[in-house]
This record gives C-alpha cells, sequence and structure tokens, in this order.
C-alpha cells in the first residue's frame, strides 16, 4: 500500500507547508488536556469542549451538530451502572444487551452496524459485539454525535457516533475515592481510586491515577449469575513545559453464568408481542449456559506544543480480547403455548486483536485575514480477528416452562466440545483527515471536514472450500467522506446552524466477521445527512436547551435480520427523519429539571426481504427496534444542604419486531426515584429504587422473543472523596 501511504503523507505536509506559509498572529491555542475533565456543570452541557463533534477541542455550541456530553457528575447523580445507562442522556437513543449482541443501540432510526461505538476515540469495528456495558466507575464520561460521522472516526456511523471515555491522570487535584453498594438480587459493587502527583518541585512531573470496580450479581433471571471486575491505569509525565506523554492501561474481566437470551412471545405471533408474566423469571439456557470475556487496552499519548498555536498529538494503541459462548440461545412457545421449544445451540469464541496509531497536528492561524483553526492527521490500524463457531440449529427439546430440567449443553445431540476454527479477518486501514473551523465574520463560522480511508480487507476460510466459502478471498475499499457546516451566532446566548454530511461503510457493516457472500456482490454503502437546529440559554443561564431537525438517506447497506440473530441482509434504501429536543432548567435555587425527547420517522425506501425463497417489497415499512418517540425526565430537589431527592422517568415508544410490521413490542414508561443524604462534606449515603412500578417491558426484540428489562429493584450506596 505504498500509494496510500504517500497520499496520507502529503495530506499531512500539505496542511503544514499552509501553516507554515500563514501569517503569525498571536492566538490562544485551545486547552487539549487529554484527560478530558471538565468543570462540573449540571443539565445540558453546551460549553464542555468534546472530542467526538470535532478534532478542534470545540464545544457543542460551537459545533453544527447535535452532540451530546454525560458527565462524570450526571452519571453519579443519576446512579448509572453501565456505560449503556449513560445513553439515556442522549436524545432519543436506546439500547439493550441481550447476550448475542450486548452492544446493540438505536439512534436516529438506525441500529446495529450504523451506530459506531468508539473507546477514547477508537474503533474496534465490532460494536455490536465488542460494546457490551461494563460497569461505570472507570468511565469518566460519555459523548455522542448524531448523524454521519465517517470524516472523523472512519467508516461507518451513519445514525452516529457514541464516545466511551475512560477517566485519566490529571495534575488537578489529589484525591481518593470509594464506594459500596449493595442491592436486590444480591447485587453489589466495590470500588475505589486514586489520583496524586508523584514529584514535587520543579523539572519532569508525574501524576498516577489508578480506578478499580468490582461487580457481582445474582441476576433477576433464574440461574443468572454475573461477576465483571474492571480497572483502569495511567500515568501522566509532563517531561518538559512543551512535552508530555500519558500511559494508559486498562483490564475488563466478566463472566456470565447461564445468560438470559429473552423471553418466548406467546401466540398467536401478530399485533402485539406479549410475554406469560407469571414466567417472567424463567431461564430457559442450559444449566452450564456460559458468557465471558477479557478485555485489554494500552494506549501510549504523545503531545508536544510547538507554541500558542501549534500542537502535535500522538495516540499508539493496542487491543486484544477474547469472548467465550456457550449457550441455547432461541425459545419459542408450540401452538397451545403449553410448551417452549428450545433450539440453535452455539459454542463460539472469538480472538481480536487491534493494533494501530494516530498522528495529528493541530494548528491556528489567519486565513485570509480570518481566525482559523486545523487539524489534520494519520489513521493506521490492523485489526485480526478469528472466530470458532460450532453451531447446530433445530429444536432440541420441548420442556414445560413450570417444571424443566435445563439440561447440559454437551447433552445436545450434535455438540461436542472444542473450538473450530471458521474464518480469520484482517482489516488494514489507512486513512488521511483535516478539519478546519473558519471565523467568517464575529456571529458567522464556517466547519469543515474531509476524510479519505484505505480499507483492506482479507479473509482466510479454515473450513470447506466452495464457489461461495474459497479458501482465501480479498476486497479494498475507499471511502471518502466530509462535513461542511455553519453556526451564526443569534446572540452571545443563542445560535443557529445548518449542517450537510456524508458518511461511507462496506455492505456487511462488520468486516471483522464479514463472510464472502456478505461482500462479494456488494459496493460501499453511502449515506447522508442535512441537518438544522439551534442551541441557546435563557433566563439569565438557568437554563439551556437545543434543538435539531434531521433528514438521512442511506443507500446500499445491510440490516441486522430480526429472525436470524447476528446477521444481516441487503437493503436498497433506508431514511428517517426527525426531531430532537433536550434541555435543563435550575427551576429554582433548589430544584434542577432535565430532560429529552426525540421523534424519528424512519422506513425502509427499497427493500425486498427473502421470505421462504420469494421476494416480498417492504418498501415503507419502519425497521426493526427503532421506536418513533423516547423521551427523559430527571427531576433533583434539595431539601437543605444534607438531603436531596430526586426521581426520573423514562418513555419508549412501541417498535416492530419483523421487516413485515406485522408484531410489534409494547410502549413503556419505567420510572425511578432517590433518596440522598450527606453525612460530611466527604461522604454520601444514598437509597436508589429502579422501576418503581416494577412494569414488565421490552430492552429489545427479536421475531419470537422479548428481551426484558429488569424488575424494580433496590439499591443502597455509600460513597466517599477526600
Amino acid at each position: 500500500m505504498p500509494h496510500t501511504y504517500r497520499l496520507c503523507g502529503c495530506a499531512t505536509l500539505l496542511c503544514a507547508l499552509s501553516f507554515n506559509t500563514s501569517a503569525q498572529v498571536p492566538l490562544t491555542l485551545p486547552d487539549l488536556r487529554i484527560d478530558g475533565r471538565a468543570e462540573n456543570d449540571e443539565g445540558v452541557l453546551l460549553d464542555t469542549p468534546s472530542q467526538t463533534g470535532s478534532r478542534l477541542g470545540l464545544t457543542p455550541r460551537e459545533t453544527p451538530a447535535s452532540v451530546s456530553i454525560v458527565n462524570r457528575q450526571q452519571i453519579e447523580q443519576r446512579g448509572v451502572q453501565t456505560t449503556q445507562d449513560m445513553l439515556a442522556g442522549v436524545p432519543g437513543m436506546t439500547a439493550a444487551s441481550p447476550p448475542g449482541s450486548a452492544g446493540s443501540v438505536a439512534y436516529r432510526g438506525f441500529s446495529g452496524a450504523q451506530i459506531t461505538q468508539l473507546f477514547n476515540g477508537i474503533s474496534v469495528q465490532y460494536d455490536a459485539i465488542a460494546a457490551r456495558p461494563v460497569d461505570s466507575w472507570i468511565y469518566d464520561r460519555v459523548e455522542a454525535i448524531g448523524g454521519p460521522s465517517s470524516f472523523l472516526f472512519g467508516a461507518g456511523a451513519v445514525g452516529g457516533s457514541i464516545n466511551y471515555i475512560t477517566k485519566l491522570a490529571n495534575r488537578d487535584e489529589d484525591f481518593n475515592e470509594g464506594r459500596i453498594k449493595y442491592g436486590s438480587y444480591d447485587s453489589s459493587e466495590t470500588s475505589f481510586g486514586f489520583n496524586h502527583a508523584l514529584d514535587e518541585g520543579d523539572g519532569m512531573r508525574n501524576y498516577a491515577r489508578l480506578d478499580f470496580s468490582h461487580t457481582h450479581s445474582n441476576g433477576y433471571v433464574d440461574r443468572e449469575e454475573r461477576d465483571a471486575w474492571s480497572v483502569a491505569f495511567s500515568l501522566l509525565t509532563d517531561i518538559n513545559d512543551q512535552l508530555s506523554h500519558t500511559l494508559a492501561l486498562e483490564y475488563q474481566n466478566e463472566s456470565v453464568d447461564s445468560p438470559y437470551w429473552g423471553s418466548p412471545v406467546l401466540n398467536p405471533l401478530g399485533g402485539e408481542m406479549k410475554v406469560d408474566e407469571s414466567r417472567r423469571f424463567e431461564n430457559y439456557n442450559v444449566e452450564d449456559g456460559r458468557y465471558e470475556q477479557r478485555v485489554r487496552w494500552l494506549r501510549s499519548i504523545t503531545e508536544y506544543r510547538f507554541n500558542s498555536d501549534t500542537s502535535l498529538r500522538n495516540t499508539l494503541y493496542h487491543y486484544n480480547t477474547e469472548r467465550n459462548f456457550r449457550n441455547l440461545e432461541a425459545y419459542a412457545y408450540n401452538a397451545d403455548n403449553s410448551k417452549v421449544n428450545r433450539s440453535n445451540a452455539l459454542l463460539q469464541r472469538h480472538d481480536q486483536e487491534l493494533n494501530g496509531n494516530r498522528i495529528e497536528l493541530l494548528h491556528q492561524n489567519q486565513l485570509f485575514g480570518m481566525n482559523s483553526q486545523w487539524s489534520s492527521g494519520i489513521d493506521y490500524s490492523h485489526n485480526v480477528q478469528t472466530n470458532y463457531p460450532r453451531s447446530v440449529t433445530g429444536v432440541f427439546d420441548s420442556v414445560d416452562p413450570d417444571n424443566f430440567d435445563p439440561g447440559h449443553f454437551y447433552d445436545l445431540k450434535g455438540m461436542v466440545p472444542g473450538y473450530q476454527k471458521n474464518r480469520q479477518n484482517t482489516v488494514d486501514t489507512w486513512a488521511a483527515f483535516v478539519e478546519n473551523r473558519l471565523q467568517l465574520t464575529d456571529r458567522l463560522s464556517l466547519l469543515t471536514g474531509l476524510r479519505y480511508d484505505h480499507i483492506d480487507l482479507q479473509v482466510h476460510n479454515y473450513r470447506v472450500v466452495d464457489a461461495n466459502n474459497p479458501r482465501d478471498f480479498k476486497r479494498i475499499y475507499e471511502p471518502t467522506t466530509g462535513r461542511v457546516g455553519l453556526v451564526y451566532e443569534l446572540t452571545p446566548a443563542a445560535n443557529v446552524y445548518v449542517q450537510y454530511s456524508t458518511a461511507a461503510d462496506p455492505p456487511a457493516g462488520i468486516l471483522t466477521t464479514a463472510s464472502f457472500a456478505q461482500v462479494r456482490d456488494f459496493d460501499l454503502s453511502t449515506g447522508k445527512q442535512v441537518e438544522v437546529g439551534s442551541k441557546f440559554s435563557f433566563l439569565e443561564g438557568r437554563g439551556v436547551a437545543t434543538v435539531a431537525a434531521y433528514h438521512i438517506e442511506r443507500k446500499n447497506l445491510a440490516t441486522a435480520d430480526p429472525a436470524n440473530p447476528g446477521t444481516t441482509q441487503p437493503v436498497g434504501k433506508q431514511s428517517s427523519r426527525g426531531i430532537e429536543l433536550a434541555a435543563s432548567l435550575r427551576v429554582t435555587p433548589k430544584l434542577l429539571a432535565e430532560g429529552n425527547f426525540a421523534y424519528v420517522d424512519a422506513q425502509y425506501d427499497e427493500f425486498n426481504e427473502n421470505v421462504g425463497g420469494t421476494s416480498v417489497s417492504r418498501k415503507g415499512n419502519t425497521p426493526t427496534n427503532i421506536p418513533e418517540r423516547v423521551a427523559n425526565l430527571w427531576l433533583t430537589y434539595d431539601i437543605d444542604p444534607s438531603w436531596q431527592v430526586g426521581a426520573d422517568s423514562r418513555y419508549v415508544s412501541s417498535v416492530y419486531a419483523d421487516a413485515a410490521n406485522t408484531r410489534h413490542a409494547p410502549a413503556s414508561t419505567v420510572f425511578g426515584a432517590f433518596v440522598g443524604y450527606k453525612v460530611d462534606e466527604h461522604t454520601r449515603v444514598t437509597a436508589r429504587v429502579r422501576n418503581l412500578t416494577d412494569e414488565v417491558y421490552a430492552r429489545w426484540t427479536s421475531s419470537s422473543m422479548l428481551y426484558l428489562g429488569a424488575p424494580r429493584t433496590l439499591e443502597i450506596a455509600l460513597q466517599t472523596r477526600f
């Protein structure tokens, strides 16, 4: 790929030459704090720099796009347990963790691989699986940008991008903190962390941070038991006034015994899908069902500041994971709902390793007499994944749901121990990117961005070779994507914006597992979005609000097959249009209200589904697991300096479970409440009830099962910081 390297190098060199020949005007370069810590703002965060909406360190207010931030203060205030729970702070976003696709997210009318999920700005290119919920303690915040964003993070992201940002060592303060929790179903958490300067005086300075969390739960479903722990360590070294380095390490370990895959839907399978609520907690997996994963991250982040106008950042990263599955995954009632048919056994292992490097140059100058900010760089990654599936389809048995022996995995007919290699996917990606913000007038700014990717996919087949599954095959993709947007400041507190952005990705969406059949006949999928909106503060800053309207079109994409989880179907064209609102208001000095609302009209514009060998048009139908409306509300009231109470609610409208739109999961509203007591300036005790009314509701759906949310639970937490 020498030609690609020359292209990337030339792009950066041209940017550098323009910087060197520009007029040198004293400007203040934004503080590029790699730890990402922001002030403890509340409500909708418009003035906190974001790493996700732009590479220029812009705030959401300065960015012509919908950019959401859920910071550490909000994570703690809302009692967020996992990374997926954080996503309620993003208007219109829904998420669930069924084991086969535990990173399932829907946003702006799209789901699956059409939503990019990043870890500290890095894509592992296997989001629906790799982005399973992780305990929230080690994370500083989550950020999201709505709509196409391939121009920032690479192929994919037509519906939007999510960025989970880990806590890092910082220079702000020394502290120690810890938290213990205990709740329903023997759920528990023990977490602690510290941040400390290791040196005093002049010369090289070092700052270390460690965060550790261990959680355990017996699960609200019979026989399910989860144990997980995660640790994040980072060392920030200021070598001199211009050069700094951060070494960041993370390790996560999770195991789930007899994981819950969902509840079968009662017959007849038409209209509203219903479950037998008396069997709400039944688990139809085998006795020794298992899911486990181990994740390792290593990042080396180097920053060099040439002067107040120019800096260079290099991020070298390594990711390694192993995931193991051993489950009986599908359940369906017989015709009279007297027995449950259990089917689809899968023994699976994923071995994945990702190595990469990103180098970015940031610069401020004057362009035609106007203030200008630049970001340009080169991104390279080498991603290798090997999978080892051993599956047996068909019905294994029919069990009495009120009295059955779950059995053992290797007693299932046709299932034997041992992992069997299937194929190895290697994805090499070279990319060059550039972004610019130009201050056209005192009130009007122009933001542009462009990215070129060279994606080289190579697949080696370890199993039987035939015309549809050759020993080796290779595909190359070269998408170019971009954004152009304008922000106009009506007043210092209010603006309006408009943007046009594009996205592109390979048809299978997930190249790290793509088969020959999924990519051989399809070119790149392409997407585009037009978005308009406004962001403003009101009532002398006590209130903040955003509003956005968008239209997205996507061509030649792949969509999740609800009848076969983990597989996709090609779609000619899909579109969505919608509005999103977010607001927060300090109603009184003691009362804070926060909320968001989203409406989306999503549909297949061109899609012929293969039904029993017959092509059936689904034009005009709504994609599966896409709710039309989503709303969230949080209320917090300070009774006095020591006591605080709060309540929250979340509404999700019904979603379709099949492309034919013949069956749907019902809408749901879930409430929560908490009371907190501040023991002293360091310590706080909180009691929290989730799902206050014990609502039976679906987090996600397939064609014949509902993945139910948790019932009513109580939790007590003690947290201290000093």
